[in-house]
């Protein structure tokens, strides 16, 4: 079975929390702080793997956990960093967000994308050590793992892409001209899912692509017409195969307009992709007294057409030469390069203290924003006073006292990061308010 979405959970491990904890030695009852750090909690990877050609396996499993870090201990040990989670998915897997945007291309074999980072892990309060603060009673906790959804959208590479109506023959030709076994019967739609299968001609191999068949309104969804476009996405060269011997009334040329139009609104870019035609179905009397017309109709548009039947193998040969030929030269061109999904989103800069906003909720009410201070409260052990007191003067050097302030905050207001809320009390010292 064949399935080319899918959407998945993913959820990175939360950091270990530091230690608070001091030297107890003999003759040495009062020895500094030795507590260590918690380890990084586990990623959450996506790798390509060319051993897959479906999203199937994720139809069971939606939902992936990484490992916690483990917390930090005294004696200044440190906890062991969470294991990853590592899901292979196939090579041509497009990583959207939640609200559509392009994250990740995973078109060539081995390329990664960190799916959800795991959390820093606490410090211990060795690392708060200064020259008035001795003996540090507070540590970090530490910071939540990300967790979000994706969606994966499965975009197959292939040299030449085989497009046209339902029944033109398609599903044959590739069986003609490959191993692949797709199945094949005498009405539409008898392809559902697209398959690939490896041809070869003059020493040159090259895959192909035979996408369930395309009608009109075919851009826009009509017969899941849009899932199987994207298919057709990738590949080098298009092989437009048409039916010259409908017997519902169909026209060759009719048929032909309709796919390529379907084509060009469902992916613009396609419309300068190269492009080859075959008749199919020469076999037949009434498909080989539509070569000529067919010939003159297309070669008038500057393609290249070729007849054929993928029942009896009439004309595939020099078919196959020539898309091997065309192949070949477009490799050259890009210099093995595969042609890839532009990225819309992706993953944020490293935060920066002073990078965040700040705005008015009702009356009386603040919410500031920002990884970098968002971070500091959230790995804070808000019931310790001087873990408290730290976070306070933390923030003052980040600067947003002053930008409170200047925004109109006022002694009192209520100050949200992170949905903990704080008393704005401004200060010489520094202090940005006590949580509630």
């Amino acid at each position: 079975m064949f399935l080319d979405e899918a959407k998945i959970h993913v959820k990175a491990g939360p950091g270990g929390n530091g230690c608070m904890s001091f030297r107890r030695e003999k003759y040495r009852p009062k020895g500094g702080p030795d507590g260590g750090d918690g380890g990084k909690g586990g990623d959450v990877v996506l790798v390509a793997d060319p051993n897959l050609s479906s999203l199937l396996a994720f139809r069971r499993k939606r939902h992936f956990t990484a490992e916690r870090g483990r917390h930090g201990e005294g004696s200044a040990r440190n906890g062991a960093s969470g294991s990853d989670v590592t899901i292979p998915v196939p090579v041509g897997t497009v990583v959207k967000s939640e609200t559509g945007e392009i994250v990740s291309d995973l078109a060539e074999p081995g390329k990664t994308f960190l799916a959800a980072r795991g959390g820093a892990g606490g410090r211990g309060n060795t690392h708060f050590v200064t020259s008035t603060r001795r003996a540090p009673a507070f540590c970090e906790r530490g910071e939540p793992g990300e967790e979000r959804w994706i969606e994966l959208e499965l975009r197959l590479l292939a040299d030449v892409g085989l497009v046209g109506m339902p029944n033109a023959g398609k599903s044959s030709l590739v069986a003609r001209i490959s191993a692949a076994k797709p199945k094949i019967a005498d009405y539409p739609f008898t392809t559902t899912a697209p398959n690939l299968g490896v041809a070869e001609a003059n020493d040159i191999s090259f895959v192909v692509a035979d996408i369930p068949g395309l009608i009109a309104g075919a851009s826009v969804g009509v017969g899941l017409g849009d899932r199987f476009l994207r298919h057709v996405s990738r590949t080098a060269l298009l092989l437009h195969v048409i039916d010259l011997a409908a017997s519902d009334g169909r026209d060759p040329l009719g048929d032909f307009e309709v796919v390529n139009a379907e084509i060009n609104a469902g992916h613009p870019e396609l419309a300068d992709r190269p492009q080859i035609v075959a008749g199919n179905k020469v076999d037949l009397p009434e498909g080989r007294a539509k070569v000529e017309p067919v010939r003159e109709a297309i070669e008038g548009k500057g393609l290249a057409f070729y007849p054929i039947s993928a029942a009896t193998g009439e004309g595939v040969h020099e078919l196959l030469v020539t898309l091997a030929a065309q192949v070949e030269e477009i490799r050259k061109a890009r210099g093995e390069a595969v042609e890839t999904v532009p990225v819309i989103g992706g993953r944020p800069p490293h935060p920066r203290p002073h990078d965040f906003s700040v705005e008015r909720q009702e009356k009386g009410a603040w919410l500031v924003k920002g990884a970098y201070v968002e971070r500091l409260v959230v790995m804070t052990d808000l019931d310790n006073e001087e873990a408290v007191a730290y976070l306070q003067r933390t923030l003052k050097s980040a600067g947003v006292e002053k930008a409170l302030a200047q925004a109109g905050a006022v002694e009192g207001d209520t100050i949200v990061i992170r949905d903990v809320e704080f008393e704005f009390v401004p200060s010489e010292e520094g202090a940005e308010g006590s949580a509630t």
